[in-house]
């Protein structure tokens, strides 16, 4: 299992300090949150997108991905979307990313509508996230919480450049089970998002494995080397601990529930 955390859980920190954090508690990805009110976003430079970088590589630290907000599902004209989800790609291209990550974002739009929507623009973005070297990640999230729902819209697209990101929490949410889950995505999965939360009712970050959520059933669906990666929430939750004090006992704890059993 390789793991990374999110940047949404040190908000603003300078990219030397990500790096450093990552590299003394054993993280071997970072994901970006790509946000103007972040050091790393689509309005830098091609100088400043390089100087990141290399800064990743010589501190030995991945960009696993960037993290962006376009709504693949969300009502209106294609264009803008398109041109905001081009932006990432080539942002994540120039940084060495893996992976940009996306959200539904369908609102309470027919859900057959929404589904062709995030389809066809996911599908019309596809071969120039090939050409680049990357692979747009669909979120479980919002609109489309369950494994299910975002199966269905990367399934129909059928494109090896777009695939699935599977936040353990909103298929949980959603009332699916972790093997549930798995079975439909895993043909698609880039990688997994995990965190813990209080309760169903309170989805304030708490510390790995102090909890509610199942996160042995879901890493025990993993093949090895699967990237893992803690997504907490510190930006939403500006009262909830800091992430730095907790990172060694996080690695830690997901190393032991992914462990080989037997």
């Amino acid at each position: 299992m390789k793991l990374a955390f999110s940047t949404l859980g040190v908000p603003g920190l300078p990219m030397a300090e990500v790096i450093r954090l990552a590299a003394e508690h054993g993280y071997q990805g970072v994901e970006l949150r790509a946000h103007p009110e972040e050091p790393v976003h689509p309005g830098l430079t091609k100088a400043e997108r390089a100087a990141v970088a290399d800064e990743f590589k010589r501190g030995g630290v991945e960009i696993l991905t960037v993290a962006g907000y376009v709504r693949a599902a969300a009502e209106g004209d294609d264009q803008p979307v398109l041109d905001e989800l081009a932006g990432l790609i080539e942002l994540a291209h120039d940084l060495g990313a893996s992976n940009v990550r996306v959200f539904p974002g369908a609102g309470d739009q027919d859900p057959d509508a929404a589904d062709a929507t995030a389809a066809r623009r996911l599908a019309a973005a596809a071969p120039y996230a090939a050409d680049l070297g990357v692979r747009v990640l669909l979120e479980t999230h919002d609109s489309h919480r369950a494994g299910l729902d975002v199966a269905r819209v990367v399934g129909a697209v059928g494109h090896g450049s777009i695939g699935a990101l599977w936040d353990v929490m909103h298929t949980w949410l959603a009332g699916e089970e972790p093997v549930a889950s798995h079975a439909v995505l895993a043909p698609h999965l880039g990688y997994v998002q995990v965190k813990d939360i209080a309760s169903a009712e309170d989805t304030t970050p708490v510390a790995l494995g102090a909890g509610v959520l199942p996160l042995r059933a879901c890493l025990d669906t993993l093949d090895a080397g699967s990237w893992v990666c803690w997504e907490y929430e510190k930006r939403w939750h500006p009262g909830a601990a800091e992430l730095p004090g907790m990172l060694a006992a996080g690695r830690e704890h997901l190393l032991r529930l992914g462990a080989p059993k037997g």
